[in-house]
């Protein structure tokens, strides 16, 4: 039996339960789109972990600990979904998150790359149940765009035609 689609409300009410908000997307770094909707797919450009308001930076292995880069991770899916969001003008119309790309900045020694992305995956998996549950790329990087410690992008399969500001 399929999953009713939730509300915003609805997933509004599942990151209070998680002590969690929507930030405010976030405006480019450079020459892209935040979002771009082709076929019934959103396709979501990197994110970037911001934490009350402050980018999380350094490396893993190195200066970000295991937590600290899943708390990151689980920033960009968070900054993600307010990058849907602002694009499409509702979560409503999320049907399933297809697959995420998590980019972690990590020292030679680090091997932990899907522990950390497991921070943008579980959130999915909580507020979406199993249309949250995706296909993933974990992979570590020598370096991120604003010495990052990570970025996630996503394609999320999402209901009628229409996008705003694109």
């Amino acid at each position: 039996m399929p999953e009713t689609r939730l509300t915003d409300a609805d997933i509004d009410a599942k990151l209070a339960e998680l002590g969690l908000a929507l930030p405010v997307a976030a405006a480019p770094v450079a020459a892209y789109v935040p979002v771009v909707v082709a076929g019934g797919l959103a396709h979501v450009s990197g994110q970037l972990p911001f934490i009350d308001g402050k980018l999380v930076t350094g490396r893993l292995g190195e200066d970000v600990s295991l937590d600290e880069g899943y708390a990151a991770a689980r920033a960009c899916g968070l900054m993600i979904l307010a990058q849907l969001k602002a694009a499409l003008g509702s979560l409503e119309r999320v049907e399933r998150v297809v697959k995420l790309g998590a980019f972690v900045s990590s020292s030679a020694t680090f091997t932990d790359q899907p522990k950390v992305a497991n921070g943008a995956s579980e959130l999915m998996a909580a507020l979406f149940g199993e249309a949250g549950k995706h296909a993933r790329s974990a992979v570590g990087v020598p370096v991120l765009p604003l010495g990052a410690a990570v970025e996630v992008d996503a394609i999320v399969l999402v209901s009628g035609v229409a996008v705003r500001g694109a």
